[in-house]
């Protein structure tokens, strides 16, 4: 059974839509954050400008930006393009958000001490802008100021970090985290972690007697059901959290009586017990995370968006598959990362303090980021005095095109609007 997106997922669209031999070079980057991470990106530079002084760089928490589809028109413009993947570049079960800023401020770094790159603009599309926003609030803040502990409770490198800060960021289709959109796609009739297709149909939004129509028709939710049902996904994601805190606390518990005088007298057998609750790593198995009201009522922040998510047009079926967000995480991973009461990874909460210039490009027809739900409230709570907000009311979440379309159409046109205001405010 297909129920993966044909468009999105033909190869992903996060890719170079145009060759770019004949105008640019590709240099392999491999850096080492300060807590000895590996992160591996590549560094694209013009011909024409072998040594810029500006570069943009892009970065998300699992998909790979290294060859992002609007680097060619950058390029052609003059500026250096760095897609720095992290450490958890395709596969976030481990994913902690105040480790892979690190991966960021260790790319950064290399850029500026090896490449002579004065001016470092972030490129924020999709999970990448709540990562740049995260960083940037992190990288400005005196080193002593900044985060000691992860919201698993486990100590944190960044105040010995050399953190650059962003000169201006470009944050393109972006939500507000990956938690704070798992608050909106979690499934909350699950009645059981453990027993997953156990359903209470009283908040299922599947079921045609809470509203649901297959497509081509449109469903339509009570106000009434939409309150119960956002209530009760964050209550599952607090379950999930208490969850994920008791399994930290109990490998904590076995690490301190490991440490602790005594241990050595204890017998044998209870020694490696204690050993083997110490080193051993549980994950979280979270089931049925494609289940966002917008998905299929398309008069919850009315756009012209197609029925259905960015991963597919029948998310009542992709409910159950394997692919989805969030599906298989460690404890701490879920807590940095996908918990949106927890994860400090949350661009609404970070925007305020970010003064640099910022634009902001919201793509109309967007399977899973909405103008009122996402996009208006992120540009209103950025701090920057100079910020703009540009709208393609018929662009999907990459700009990717529709069947038939030229395959470059979508970052050329954004491309026209994008590169006139980073010339304005980082001339070459």
């Amino acid at each position: 059974m297909r129920l993966i997106a044909k468009t999105y997922w033909n190869g992903t669209w996060i890719k170079f839509r145009e060759p770019v031999e004949d105008f640019a070079d590709c240099q392999q980057v491999t850096a080492y954050a300060n807590d000895g991470g590996q992160s591996r990106g590549l560094y694209w530079t013009p011909k024409s400008n072998p040594r810029p002084r500006v570069a943009v760089v892009a970065g998300h928490p699992r998909v790979d930006f290294s060859r992002h589809y609007l680097f060619p028109q950058l390029l052609r413009a003059g500026y250096a393009c760095l897609g720095a993947n992290v450490r958890t570049t395709g596969n976030d079960m481990t994913c902690i958000h105040e480790q892979i800023i690190l991966d960021i401020a260790a790319q950064v770094q290399w850029l500026k001490e090896e490449c002579g790159v004065e001016q470092v603009i972030w490129l924020g599309n999709s999970g990448g802008g709540s990562l740049g926003g995260f960083y940037q609030a992190q990288a400005q803040l005196p080193p002593a100021e900044r985060l000691a502990l992860t919201p698993g409770g486990r100590p944190t490198t960044l105040r010995s970090a050399v953190m650059p800060t962003f000169d201006a960021m470009i944050v393109l289709a972006a939500h507000s985290g990956q938690g704070l959109i798992l608050n909106e796609t979690i499934d909350p009739s699950v009645v059981d972690e453990h027993a997953p297709l156990l359903t209470d149909a009283s908040l299922d939004m599947y079921d045609p007697a809470n509203g649901f129509r297959p497509a081509p028709e449109w469903s339509r939710y009570t106000p009434e059901f939409q309150q119960r049902y956002r209530a009760a996904q964050l209550a599952r994601v607090a379950r999930l959290d208490a969850q994920a805190r008791a399994m930290i606390a109990d490998q904590r518990e076995a690490e301190l009586t490991s440490a602790a005088p005594g241990f050595s007298s204890l017998a044998p057998a209870q020694q490696r017990t204690i050993l083997q609750r110490a080193a051993f790593q549980p994950v979280m198995t979270i089931y049925r995370t494609m289940a966002n009201l917008h998905y299929t009522d398309n008069s919850i922040d009315p756009s012209n968006r197609g029925y259905g998510s960015l991963l597919s047009d029948r998310p009542d079926l992709m409910n159950f598959q394997l692919l989805g967000f969030a599906r298989v995480l460690t404890p701490d991973a879920w807590l940095s990362t996908w918990s949106g009461l927890s994860s400090n990874a949350n661009l609404l909460k970070n925007a305020p303090s970010i003064k640099v210039p910022m634009i902001f490009v919201h793509a109309g027809r967007d399977l899973d980021c909405y103008l009122n739900t996402h996009s208006r409230p992120i540009f209103d709570a950025f701090g920057s005095d100079d910020k703009t907000f540009v709208e393609f009311a018929d662009q999907l979440h990459y700009f990717e095109p529709d069947e038939g379309q030229d395959d470059n159409a979508g970052a050329l046109a954004q491309a026209a609007k994008v590169v006139p205001w980073l010339k304005e405010r980082a001339p070459l």
